[in-house]
């Protein structure tokens, strides 16, 4: 198995037995939209990142331990604050360096988010809300989702994903960009550019 299908079958593993108060999810059933959004995101990076997050997936698979449950959980630090206070001890503790290099990947990630929205802006908004300023307990922003998603790695994958970060800070790539240019292909446009035109004339 390929590995970004490896571990979008982990994911998908572990988002299936995800426990939500209001009983299961629509989304839990919806492996087509799962899969695109996933694997998009896994085509974007490289493969030291692509390899940590499938150790890191494959070591809580024997564990017991669901990194899906674990993301969502600490989204509520943002989403659900009080009701977040009351579980938070229970998860994993983060190092503080851990922690400031959430921060500065985020940093970055929201510029490229920025830009994203500036160039594209019909394929933008299809996305989440960007900033955790703008969650509600039933909207999660991009900003939220990736610290609770960065919380949940390995520190071996949480340093690939940050030279990978740098790496394409260096070479002027934008990884939202990237990430959304395989969304589009994998829903069906020839590319980024045509998805964005294509969603313009139907606005």
């Amino acid at each position: 198995m390929d590995i970004v299908d490896e571990i979008v079958a982990l994911e998908w593993q572990a988002f299936d037995k995800v426990k939500n108060e209001g009983g299961r999810a629509n989304c839990q059933d919806d492996f087509g939209t799962f899969e695109i959004m996933r694997k998009s995101q896994f085509l974007a990076w490289d493969n030291a990142t692509r390899e940590g997050y499938l150790a890191d997936l494959r070591n809580a698979a024997r564990r017991g331990r669901n990194l899906v449950q674990e993301k969502y959980a600490r989204m509520m630090a943002s989403t659900a604050p009080a009701q977040y206070a009351s579980f938070a001890h229970t998860l994993p503790p983060l190092a503080e360096s851990q922690c400031a290099d959430i921060e500065r990947i985020i940093l970055q990630q929201l510029v490229w988010r920025l830009e994203f929205a500036a160039a594209f802006p019909h394929m933008s908004g299809q996305a989440r809300l960007i900033r955790s300023e703008e969650d509600t307990p039933f909207d999660t922003s991009f900003e939220t989702y990736l610290r609770g998603e960065l919380g949940t790695y390995s520190e071996m994958t949480l340093s690939a994903y940050k030279r990978m970060v740098a790496a394409l800070q260096a070479a002027g790539e934008n990884l939202t960009t990237r990430t959304m240019e395989h969304t589009a292909r994998l829903y069906g446009y020839r590319d980024l550019a045509d998805a964005e035109a294509r969603l313009a004339a139907a606005a």
